[in-house]
């Protein structure tokens, strides 16, 4: 959780990001339509935001541009700049935040103990301190919470399946985001439960992530498996093409990589997540409290291979694992 000492120095550096929020004021409003500000850690150019808050509500009876207003503030991985854009909704009053992802959730809950706030976070909300309870979230914040370290050892287990020989097994973390820290615990558990050697790369920018994988192939890494990350969400495709280019076996967490060219993906249902998501805002916006709308948790999982790449690469993906397969991409 993001402390008050804390919460002031970050903001110290955030006058910057002053320019990639678009003001209320500045957009005609009409009057008696309530406005939803959309807090990300992730950039406007990741596929996964897509279906965002549409579907959900739509589903409880609003429509952007008709009944309801929403501002779209990005921080694009720079986690820095959250508080900031987290204030500047607060001050403008609007009338419930979205906040994607575990920074953004902590910025808005540091940001208003009053207006609403409805998150899609990775992880366990309460051990990251976000909610009191899953069923109860209690205060003013609720939402969706993604399975993030719990697939790690599924991701790590496709991967071996189809790379076999490869000896070192690299995982690529952001160490700014604090969920990554539970995720390599996860991971390194279960990797030594198989007796699976795994090196850890560091990338918290667009430029260390391809410093990380000069890093890896001097290390003879034989695959890759990525962590969840707003800043990698943000960077798909260039981790696909760098991927291609080190000739890296890669194991990803939504549907973008593969579609972008990536191996394998195996997450949650992500759209169907940002549905509900969308819903509770739409049942917050017609008067129910966020401490009666328990955190909710995706059920259905997906799990893509793309065929085209594994034939790049020379690798021979058994009928076994195509058979399991919610995808394959041909």
């Amino acid at each position: 959780m993001i402390g008050r000492r804390e919460f002031i120095t970050l903001l110290g550096g955030a006058a910057a990001a002053q320019s990639f929020l678009r003001p209320l004021a500045a957009r005609a409003q009409q009057p008696g339509v309530p406005v939803i500000g959309v807090l990300s850690a992730t950039s406007s150019t990741d596929k996964a935001n897509a279906p965002l808050l549409g579907p959900g509500l739509q589903a409880a009876g609003f429509a952007e541009g008709r009944n309801v207003t929403i501002e779209y503030h990005w921080a694009d991985g720079r986690f820095d700049r959250l508080p900031a854009m987290a204030l500047d909704l607060v001050r403008r009053k609007v009338a419930a935040i979205y906040a994607s992802l575990t920074p953004a959730a902590l910025a808005a809950k540091a940001a208003t103990t009053t207006i609403p706030i409805v998150f899609a976070v990775g992880g366990d909300p309460v051990e990251q301190g976000i909610v009191a309870s899953m069923s109860r979230p209690n205060g003013n914040l609720t939402g969706v919470a993604f399975f993030s370290s719990e697939l790690l050892p599924k991701r790590l287990e496709l991967l071996r399946e189809l790379v076999p020989q490869a000896a070192t097994i690299a995982f690529l973390m952001n160490s700014d985001n604090t969920v990554a820290h539970r995720d390599l615990t996860d991971l390194q558990t279960a990797a030594r439960g198989v007796g699976q050697q795994v090196i850890v790369l560091n990338a918290s920018t667009a430029e260390e992530i391809d410093t990380a994988f000069v890093t890896l192939s001097r290390q003879g890494a034989g695959a890759l498996l990525v962590d969840a990350d707003p800043l990698f969400s943000s960077r798909s495709e260039q981790l696909v093409a760098l991927a291609a280019r080190y000739k890296l076996p890669a194991i990803y967490y939504n549907r973008d990589f593969t579609a972008a060219g990536g191996l394998m993906t195996y997450g949650d249902d992500r759209a169907e997540s940002l549905r509900q998501a969308g819903v509770y805002v739409g049942r917050i916006l017609k008067g129910e409290k966020p401490s009666n709308l328990p955190v909710v948790q995706p059920r259905k999982f997906e799990f893509i291979i793309n065929l085209k790449t594994a034939k790049t690469l020379g690798l021979d993906v058994p009928a076994s694992m195509q058979q399991v397969a919610d995808e394959v991409i041909e």
